[in-house]
């Protein structure tokens, strides 16, 4: 019985040195008694006291951070050796936090697992816990700001107000396509809030154009035959996610964006315009009326709308505020209980109706459309308006705009003219072609002098187009050895410029000068269909399109270009398109914007 006992005490013993890792592989093959089994768990409780009593001897060691020894030996390895007793240099102080890594927990049924894994020290370990034992001797840093911290032993506290705003989502691409005016498009990759003016001065960098702040992004519905000007504050991706697949982007110039800016008179009649408040009705306030929230401009008058779920119009009493369109259920009555509304101006765009006649049954042209801002609309929410003609029709949709948005259009208007305004002093100063700043020069003499007389100036501008004549059939003279004749390229150079558009109708003409807008000096040239050798010049005035001419003429064996009848004459179409930008002659106003087509 001794000898069992001795054998018990001797397999504890082993057990408290292994951490208890030979537990499971030590059963007896034969059952004992039960007081045998009672003795060997005795025997076994005291040697893990004796254990733990070792083990507690060496409380005096500092810990690390990972609460192994400063011997940077893991705790598990007591069994080959107590540990030599630090330092007094080396002891943690109290004031420094002590953090304990857990222990990874083992397989089940192998509890010496977790000592093991404990062993499994890295040399990169090591010199970490060796550079935070170096760190951890020195002495504790005084705060310098105790009024930011919470108490003695805790960290400072800083206002969540002085923390900077956390990083907003950045945001992400998205590819949009393009098409230009001959049909050829381009994909661009957009961040998701770029505007259309960002992409719109894109496009102008990709395609090499010139940036005059006209070019303008046009969303365009063929389905239903609808197309406007995307703002220039507009996001392209919203406006896009509001586009049936059928429609599509397109790039083009607009020069009426902000004429309404530079010249109110001639885009709101007196007879349409009227104010709540009589002595803020003077015709230099206008804008200002529309700009301002508080004033409360109206623009009236009659216009032919379509009836719903009908293919007629009727024409009616409107009344644009800023709540919205309202029509008269009794004549010209604007009495509240006649008004009744048509459509909203928070919720809705205005639209150009392309083939009006074509496609709705409209009385003419003139029409616009009030179409919700919504993906998925039906007919019946469409509300189809027709004006009596271009200008009452650019009245209507340009209040609309100004009510809608206000000072973003003004905003946008300016935001050109700074950037201008700072690139100033780096620039070239470019020559004004108004037509007061322009003023007939005699440098005949030692000194230039400005001509007062009218009959003196006129002759002299006969006598300057009579030496450019002569400069003109002298050059053709020193270049008469080219393989090129002289008079054929006098006769195809013009079709490399952009104001040249071939062989197109009058029709077609028409519908370019609008679509790119109707203001004083944009023109175009083109062959003319009823005189194979003449030209035709396509000139807007007063919102007005007008055709000149341009006939071919000999004098002293040359070819030469007219449009009055030969009292002026250009050798190519360059130079009276020079000529006519810089002189009205007999035409209504100056060439002012040519309309382009560029390919993407």
């Amino acid at each position: 019985m001794g000898d069992k006992v001795g054998q018990s005490s001797s397999k504890s013993q082993n057990l408290a040195r292994t951490g208890f890792s030979s537990q499971s592989r030590s059963q007896p093959e034969h059952g004992f008694g039960l007081q045998l089994l009672m003795n060997d768990i005795n025997s076994s409780l005291e040697s893990l006291n004796s254990a733990c009593n070792m083990q507690s001897d060496t409380d005096t060691v500092p810990l690390l951070q990972n609460g192994q020894h400063a011997s940077s030996q893991p705790a598990a390895s007591s069994s080959r050796g107590l540990q030599p007793q630090a330092s007094p240099k080396q002891k943690v102080q109290r004031s420094q936090p002590v953090h304990i890594l857990p222990i990874r927990k083992g397989r089940r049924g192998d509890p010496g697992e977790a000592t093991r894994s404990t062993e499994e020290t890295t040399p990169r370990r090591l010199q970490e816990e060796d550079q935070q034992l170096k760190t951890s001797s020195l002495p504790a840093i005084p705060n310098p700001f105790p009024e930011l911290s919470g108490g003695p032993g805790s960290p400072p506290v800083v206002a969540p107000s002085s923390l900077p705003p956390p990083p907003s989502q950045p945001p992400t691409k998205q590819d949009v396509k393009v098409f230009s005016e001959d049909g050829t498009s381009k994909v661009v990759e957009i961040l998701t809030d770029m505007t259309a003016r960002d992409l719109c001065q894109l496009l102008v960098y990709k395609s090499h154009c010139v940036d005059d702040n006209s070019w303008t992004l046009v969303e365009h519905h063929p389905q239903l035959g609808l197309e406007r000007c995307l703002e220039d504050h507009e996001i392209v991706v919203q406006v896009e996610s509001t586009m049936p697949s059928e429609s599509k982007f397109l790039f083009r110039k607009n020069y009426a964006k902000y004429e309404f800016f530079k010249n109110p008179v001639n885009f709101f009649p007196d007879q349409m315009v009227t104010w709540c408040q009589q002595s803020n009705g003077s015709q230099a306030q206008l804008l200002q009326n529309f700009l301002n929230s508080s004033s409360c401009p109206e623009i009236q008058g009659f216009l032919q709308v379509k009836e719903l779920g009908r293919k007629s119009w009727k024409k009616l009493y409107v009344c644009l505020r800023r709540s919205g369109l309202y029509y008269s259920t009794k004549g010209t009555s604007k009495e509240p209980r006649h008004l009744q509304l048509l459509a909203d101006l928070e919720e809705s765009s205005i639209f150009y109706l392309i083939a009006g006649k074509k496609q709705y049954n409209a009385p003419n042209e003139h029409g616009m459309c009030i179409k919700p801002n919504k993906a998925k609309i039906e007919m019946k929410e469409l509300r189809l308006l027709c004006a009596e003609d271009e200008q009452i029709r650019t009245c209507w949709m340009t209040a609309f705009r100004l009510l809608k948005y206000g000072m973003l259009l003004y905003q946008n208007y300016r935001i050109p003219q700074q950037r201008k305004a700072l690139l100033s002093p780096f620039n070239t100063p470019m020559r004004s072609v108004s037509e007061n700043s322009l003023v007939a020069m005699d440098f005949s003499g030692q000194t230039g002098r400005v001509i007062d007389n009218p009959a003196e100036a006129q002759s002299a501008a006969l006598e300057e187009g009579h030496a450019w004549r002569k400069r003109s059939t002298r050059m053709n003279i020193l270049s008469s050895q080219s393989p090129l004749h002289p008079s054929t390229l006098n006769s195809v150079i013009h079709r490399t410029q952009h104001w040249f558009h071939g062989r197109i109708s009058r029709e077609e003409s028409h519908r370019i000068i609008k679509q790119q807008g109707l203001v004083d000096g944009l023109f175009l040239l083109r062959d003319s269909q009823s005189n194979p050798k003449a030209f035709v010049l396509t000139l807007c005035h007063h919102q007005k399109i007008k055709n000149f001419q341009i006939l071919p003429c000999e004098d002293d064996g040359q070819t030469f270009f007219t449009l009055d009848d030969g009292n002026t004459k250009f050798s190519d179409l360059i130079q009276l398109v020079d000529f006519y930008q810089l002189n009205k002659g007999v035409l209504p106003c100056k060439l002012k914007h040519h309309c382009i087509r560029v390919a993407l």
